[in-house]
């Protein structure tokens, strides 16, 4: 084994070396000095609150004697999970994932583990202990990818989630590999699922699987709603999903019109525009209810406007914005949406941008469901700077110095086929808003 020393060894080699006797010791480290002496002979395993006492009380960083814990868990006695589940949890605020994947990996070879492991996963991901969460749920998704359970489904789902990130590429891949599995979770993470799924699909510009997702989540939400309206969030077997049933109806409905606006067709976007704002059919009148309506009701108002400007009616671009100067949450995606019609039909749009200068840095958004999905909100504000450069550099006559050159990107690489290099180069610059002339 590769630790011959136990930790009661280091712990009276420590005594020793500072003349202190088990009582001294336990008084200083907090311990029952008979729970630390019958430790101390071997006669009791050492417990995750006493292995942090003996800890701090020797002065020593708090995962110092983890590798060793390790095997004592292991090897030098049957594994109990009152021992090792308060581990695993500290190993995860330690970012100890060594002593995690050898913890899971033994345990694992009796497959009866895999649902605690699989709550500790939960408990970690719901604390955002992401990485240590993902441990977990890969050797327990591993453990049964010949099962094609639920609790596998529901690993890759949580993975999904926690590999999301910058790298669109990345992205696409993660939401390709989880696709497979979403119809073996239960019905009620299959609507967080798909909701999900269309965010980053949408995130990726990939209308035609928005679309799929789309008309999917309609048709689940709907058939669910029929048979649990009015139940208060909590239903088979006392599942509680995070929205009501009705939320992803209209969210399924929202997502619909937004792929027909990204495809081009208003006029359809227009048409569908009524069916989120419609609440009349929800049976619910709580306050969480009329929140969610009134909120889609604000989004379908935006929206109308919205869709007039991108068919090209510039007479309700005033209108439009008063409409959202009010509604602080709406601002930067208005803005984003305004200078990408200016860009297009040539507008001038310099004094909307002048009011809105202070919501262009990036910033988090919320509605009454909660924070925006990020993967969205970065794509989409990635874009906007783009569409505002374009918007400066195409309308306007700069001086040397009015234009700031933050940095030059060089990315080349070697086309062998057509014996040449292929490369993009990207500029990052700076214009003062402030000194742009305003519109005549």
């Amino acid at each position: 084994m590769e630790h011959t020393v136990k930790i009661r060894d280091e712990i009276a080699a420590y005594l020793i070396q500072h003349n202190l006797s088990i009582n001294q010791f336990a008084i200083n480290s907090g311990i029952h000095s008979g729970t630390l002496s019958r430790v101390m002979k071997g006669q009791q395993a050492l417990a995750m609150n006493h292995l942090t006492r003996v800890t701090q009380g020797m002065g020593l960083p708090d995962d110092y004697f983890y590798s060793k814990y390790v095997d004592e868990c292991l090897y030098d006695s049957a594994p109990t999970w009152r021992r090792i589940r308060p581990f695993l949890l500290q190993c995860a605020v330690l970012l100890r994932l060594d002593c995690i994947e050898r913890i899971v990996q033994n345990l694992l070879d009796n497959l009866l583990y895999a649902p605690l492991l699989f709550e500790v996963a939960e408990e970690l991901f719901e604390q955002k202990q992401w990485q240590a969460a993902a441990l977990i749920y890969e050797n327990v998704g591993a453990s049964e990818k010949y099962q094609h359970s639920e609790r596998l489904a529901l690993c890759q789902y949580r993975l999904f989630l926690i590999n999301r990130g910058d790298d669109l590429q990345k992205n696409l891949i993660a939401a390709t590999l989880f696709e497979h599995y979403i119809d073996k979770l239960d019905e009620f993470h299959q609507l967080d699922a798909l909701k999900e799924l269309a965010n980053t699909y949408s995130s990726l510009q990939r209308w035609d699987k928005v679309a799929e997702l789309a008309e999917e989540l309609l048709r689940l939400a709907s058939m669910q709603y029929e048979l649990h309206k009015g139940s208060d969030h909590v239903y088979r077997g006392g599942t509680v999903i995070t929205r009501p049933l009705y939320v992803y109806i209209l969210y399924a409905q929202l997502l619909r019109s937004l792929v027909h606006e990204h495809c081009g067709d208003y006029k359809s976007a227009l048409e569908i525009i009524p069916l989120y704002m419609d609440g009349s059919w929800i049976v619910e009148d709580d306050e969480e209810a009329q929140r969610a309506i009134n909120q889609f009701q604000e989004w379908g108002t935006a929206n109308t406007y919205l869709y007039r400007l991108m068919d090209g009616q510039f007479d309700v671009l005033d209108e439009y914005v008063e409409y959202i100067s009010t509604r602080e949450n709406e601002i930067f995606t208005a803005l984003f949406k305004i200078v990408q019609m200016a860009n297009q039909y040539k507008w001038n749009v310099d004094h909307v941008i002048q009011r809105f200068t202070d919501y262009i840095p990036y910033r988090t958004i919320y509605s009454v469901f909660g924070e925006y999905d990020p993967l969205v909100l970065k794509n989409n504000h990635d874009q906007f700077r783009s569409e505002l450069a374009t918007y400066y550099l195409s309308r306007n006559q700069y001086k040397g110095d009015e234009v700031s050159m933050q940095s030059v990107d060089l990315s080349a690489q070697m086309d062998s086929e057509h014996n040449v290099i292929r490369g993009t180069i990207s500029v990052d610059f700076e214009i003062a808003i402030s000194d742009i002339p305003k519109s005549e």
